[in-house]
């Protein structure tokens, strides 16, 4: 039964409006540095290795534990406008769905989306380990997704950079558990400043 929860927290058919978002990439695709499948792969891999796995990764184990004081800390982390609306609709979205799956809504203001996502991971008796590499590919997943919509790519490529990401997964997970919080953070200036462009971006399919 959690193996089945684990499922749907993951799954892209979750009705919480990831498909809207790139976190970045397409402000990369329009700017020249993802190209084709070589190139998205190389980008998503390196904000999987300098964002995601340094800072949200992380924070998410520990918002299972402490929800209100890391997910003030991860909104604040949101270096761009666009990338903090991002994770405050998604989680609000989350946060409004879960009591018609049998959860109580997280008591938070402003939601981030790996807070109500740990949050409905606990209340499912899900384990963090568990939890979180159900988000990692969640998050690699629309990535790929979103590269797929935006370079474009053909769905093949999608699986072998999908199959790629996947191999790492565990890893980023183990090592997040490790992480001491004086260790949490990334730095990743150029994905910053990808993400301010891209809101007066001309053309767009993807909210961020």
């Amino acid at each position: 039964m959690n193996l089945a929860k684990l499922l749907q927290l993951a799954s892209p058919a979750l009705p919480v409006g990831g498909y809207s978002y790139s976190g970045g990439l397409e402000a990369a695709i329009e700017a020249g540095a993802v190209t084709d499948a070589a190139s998205a792969q190389r980008w998503i891999e390196d904000v999987l290795a300098h964002c995601v796995a340094r800072l949200d990764a992380p924070m998410l184990l520990r918002m299972m534990r402490e929800p209100k004081p890391w997910n003030a800390r991860f909104l604040a982390s949101r270096e761009t406008a666009e990338l903090r609306a991002e994770t405050v609709q998604m989680g609000y979205s989350l946060n409004r769905l879960l009591p018609d799956l049998g959860v109580p809504a997280l008591a938070l203001e402003e939601p981030s989306f790996p807070a109500a996502f740990a949050h409905a991971a606990k209340a499912w008796g899900i384990a963090p380990h568990g939890a979180l590499l159900a988000y990692l590919w969640s998050w690699a997943e629309n990535q790929v997704m979103a590269a797929l919509k935006a370079v474009p790519l053909g769905q093949t490529d999608g699986q072998r950079i999908l199959l790629a990401l996947g191999a790492r997964l565990e890893a980023v997970a183990d090592q997040a558990e490790a992480m001491t919080e004086d260790e949490i953070g990334s730095f990743a200036p150029a994905l910053a400043i990808l993400s301010s462009q891209h809101e007066t971006q001309y053309s767009r399919l993807f909210r961020s």
